[in-house]
């Protein structure tokens, strides 16, 4: 049981003089902040002033990085040797420090998006590049991952700390796993229902998989993705439940 989690979201995704989501409303609920860095959403400015408010807020920074795949919004899985991809991972997470660091911060911990997320969570080439990518920017950072990956099991393996996620808004498969967006009811909308169902995988360490099957969920963070329709009250009642309940929310350092 955890008495002690982090708030996340994916957050900074916009795009030029698109936005996607509430940043400002989301950095003023969560702990942790998941930031693109531009090669799946993100472009300097914002990356920038991502940063600022997530250090004037107190909330911890996060590289976000993905594959290269601004159109497919990195959600499309792409073929690429295990070295190229860790030079872009690399790139990525370099270019976020340097805002940060103005801000008067710093990268925090790693995370992978969307595909690359869940690619490397069964990959082991790819999962490999993630890890070698934390541990050549920083082998002191945190890689916040789904407990159980290859992603995991690597970056143990390479003495890297890792961060067990689960996902406030989305549904899972019964081998714990995420249900593929492309499938019906793989998000969950509801605030009420995410909000109870984050405080039983924080407490219970359990959630209802898709299949009506129970299994067990670590999680030492819990992510409301900022494009999910309705992601601010999530966000915002998670938070009142969980504080409700007595898990404090943390920062991730």
């Amino acid at each position: 049981m955890s008495t002690t989690v982090a708030l996340t979201t994916d957050i900074g995704e916009g795009l030029g003089r698109w936005s996607l989501g509430d940043d400002d409303a989301l950095l003023s609920i969560v702990t942790a902040a998941n930031i693109a860095c531009g090669f799946h959403g993100g472009d300097p400015g914002i990356m920038r002033r991502t940063c600022a408010t997530s250090v004037q807020n107190g909330v911890a920074i996060g590289a976000q990085v993905s594959y290269r795949d601004l159109h497919g919004f990195g959600r499309r899985p792409i073929e690429i040797p295990g070295p190229e991809l860790r030079d872009d991972l690399l790139y990525q997470m370099g270019a976020l420090q340097v805002f940060a660091k103005l801000a008067g911060g710093q990268v925090d911990y790693i995370r992978a998006h969307g595909a690359l997320y869940n690619v490397t969570a069964k990959n082991t080439e790819q999962a490999q590049a993630l890890v070698d990518a934390t541990r050549e920017f920083n082998p002191e950072l945190p890689l916040l991952c789904q407990a159980g990956t290859e992603t995991w099991r690597l970056a143990e393996e390479a003495g890297i700390r890792v961060i067990a996620e689960a996902f406030v808004d989305r549904a899972y498969s019964p081998d714990g796993l995420l249900q593929p967006r492309t499938q019906p009811n793989a998000l969950l909308q509801d605030a009420d229902v995410a909000a109870e169902r984050a405080v039983h995988m924080a407490t219970d360490g359990l959630i209802t998989a898709n299949d009506g099957s129970t299994i067990e969920v670590k999680a030492q963070a819990l992510l409301v993705h900022c494009d999910t329709p309705g992601a601010v009250e999530i966000a915002r009642r998670t938070r009142a439940a969980l504080e409700a309940a007595g898990v404090e929310l943390v920062p991730i350092r």
